[in-house]
C-alpha cells in the first residue's frame, strides 16, 4: 500500500468525510529538504467532514495528526491541511 492510500484510508476511518482529496505533492519538491526519491513525502489533504464541528484549527490538525499516527507521520516531511465541517 502507498502512502497516499494510507493516508487516506486512516482518514476515512476515523472520520468518516463526505469529502476527501489527498495529493501527492512531492514532485513539486524535488531538490527541496525532505524530498525522496519516488515522492510521497509532500502531502496536500482537503478533508469535509461532521467530525470538526466544535473542534478549533488546532484541534482539528492534531486529530489528523493523531488518525495517521506517529509512524505514518514519521514518513512525512510536509502536509498541508485543509480541514472544514
Amino acid at each position: 500500500m502507498t502512502r497516499t492510500e494510507e493516508i487516506r484510508q486512516r482518514l476515512q476511518k476515523a472520520f468518516a468525510p463526505r469529502e476527501l482529496d489527498v495529493v501527492d505533492d512531492s514532485e513539486k519538491h524535488r531538490g527541496h529538504a525532505g524530498y525522496q526519491e519516488g515522492g510521497e513525502s509532500h502531502f496536500s489533504v482537503r478533508l469535509r467532514s461532521e467530525a470538526f464541528d466544535g473542534l478549533s484549527r488546532i484541534a482539528r490538525h492534531r486529530a489528523v495528526h493523531e488518525a495517521l499516527g506517529a509512524t505514518l507521520m514519521s514518513q512525512i516531511h510536509a502536509l498541508s491541511l485543509d480541514l472544514n465541517s
